[in-house]
């Protein structure tokens, strides 16, 4: 296929990533991509490999069976090193803080997502519909002021 029919047959689609990966399913060389669109091969190449990068980290390893594939070992000074698929599933970068605790004999890591997500559901719990904490403490803010100009 010339270049000039490349560029045709992906033309109603909206966005060049869009194009770039419709000529990449069809086989196209990341080359001719770059040429039959009329822009850089690196865009190309970034394009297409963060597709499969992200397919890497969602294709069966989701953090409930990213722990499915065995054991860990525990090093002589009790250090713990989490495999690529888990660190991938859960998107953990260096730096990043993991929670910790033991339940029914069991360790469990969770991420700061999923710790934030636990307290706001308990939080859910106790507080009666429609009612919005930033705007009670807003409100209670305002009384202390008023207060203490009032004593001032």
């Amino acid at each position: 296929m010339t270049r000039g029919n490349l560029a045709r047959a992906v033309r109603e689609l909206p966005t060049t990533a869009a194009k770039i990966r419709a000529l990449a399913a069809q086989g196209q060389s990341r080359a001719d991509i770059a040429r039959a669109l009329g822009i850089r091969y690196q865009h190309v190449r970034n394009v297409l490999v963060r597709d499969e990068e992200k397919k890497k980290t969602t294709e069966g390893t989701t953090p409930a069976d990213a722990g499915t594939p065995g054991k860990i070992p525990v090093a002589p000074d009790g250090r713990v090193v989490l495999p690529p698929a888990i660190t991938n599933a859960l998107a953990l970068k260096a730096g990043d803080v993991l929670f910790v605790r033991i339940h029914d004999g069991e360790i469990r890591l969770l991420t700061r997502g999923a710790v934030t997500r636990r307290v706001q559901a308990l939080a859910r719990e106790f507080l009666p519909q429609g009612v919005s904490l930033v705007d009670e403490l807003l409100e209670d803010r305002r009384r202390e002021v008023e207060a203490e100009s009032e004593h001032g």
